[in-house]
């Protein structure tokens, strides 16, 4: 595990590792467009009960579905890169 996360760290992967995060994007995105559409129907049809706390999670899950969809979509691995911490930072590096 640790040498597939250096991996992505430093930005070594091939293109099957680049090809299943966009993908993964893509499924991500699909599934929000789902839960999407059937909170829409459940809005557009006579409720007999109070708002279910499932469609609350459902609510949740399409907004987080939609970030992290449109964030490995665009970004792919470069999106575990390990970036350079400015000088006014470096106490936080966790490394010194």
């Amino acid at each position: 595990m640790r040498a597939f996360l250096r991996r992505l760290e430093t930005g070594g992967c091939g293109w099957r590792m680049e090809l299943g995060f966009r993908l993964s994007g893509v499924l991500l995105l699909a599934a929000c467009a789902f839960a999407a559409w059937t909170l829409s129907l459940s809005l557009h049809r006579p409720s007999h009960h109070a708002v279910a706390p499932a469609e609350f999670g459902e609510a949740m899950f399409s907004v987080a579905a939609w970030a992290l969809g449109w964030a490995l979509l665009a970004e792919g691995p470069g999106l575990f890169r390990l970036c350079e911490i400015p000088a006014r930072h470096a106490r936080l590096d966790r490394r010194q």
